[in-house]
């Protein structure tokens, strides 16, 4: 939730960490301040219309942001302040012009995964997630209950689903808050949630 940049100067990257901490938890970016930590301090007043027009041309929706300054040790800090959004997914363009959402985990921006898009779609619907435990999402919950995680691939495999259905499913475990999404650069997988049996208790009509 916290970034260090020495200088801004390229609209397209700011406006990645600016959506990447919209769709997730918010953050803070430090301008001025190198990756190591040390003070550099701000350069130009050129750094805060570099973020704003980011926020404002480069980032759909528009990313809103505060903005506080500090000195220390004699030199300027500037302290953008970006909280959770309410307008998911918030997509920043990429240098071909692609519009792309971003998620952030750990200290990095990562391209949020199709999975995560099917949940932002389905939170705008106004239709109710109803879930049918038959024996794909029996396999599912028994298969998360021994391992720490699974992959979309294993997920078909474990359970001879269609690309599809196996969405399908792990969008509606989402949704009904029994799963997590983990990124890392090469995969996503997806985990139990703490709780999830009380969860699962409260529902009708659950054999697996």
């Amino acid at each position: 939730m916290l970034d260090f940049k020495f200088e801004v100067s390229d609209f397209r990257k700011i406006a990645r960490t600016l959506v990447a901490f919209s769709n997730t938890d918010g953050g803070r970016l430090l301008i001025g301040v190198k990756d190591n930590g040390n003070i550099a301090g701000v350069r130009s007043e050129e750094e805060y219309f570099m973020i704003e027009g980011a926020a404002r041309i480069y980032c759909k929706p528009e990313v809103s942001f505060k903005v506080k300054e500090w000195q220390v040790a004699g030199r300027k800090i500037v302290e953008v302040i970006i909280n959770r959004g309410d307008r998911q997914p918030y997509m920043a363009l990429d240098h071909e012009d692609h519009w792309i959402a971003y998620v952030r985990q750990g200290d990095q921006n990562l391209k949020a995964s199709h999975i995560l898009l099917k949940v932002w779609e389905r939170q705008k619907s106004v239709n109710t997630t109803t879930v049918r435990f038959r024996r794909a999402e029996g396999e599912l919950l028994r298969y998360l209950e021994t391992h720490p995680s699974i992959t979309v691939p294993q997920f078909r495999k474990l359970a001879g689903l269609s690309v599809l259905l196996a969405e399908r499913i792990l969008v509606d475990f989402i949704m009904l808050g029994l799963l997590r999404i983990e990124y890392s650069e090469t995969n996503v997988k997806f985990s139990l949630k703490p709780g999830y049996r009380n969860i699962i208790e409260g529902l009708d009509q659950v054999t697996y």
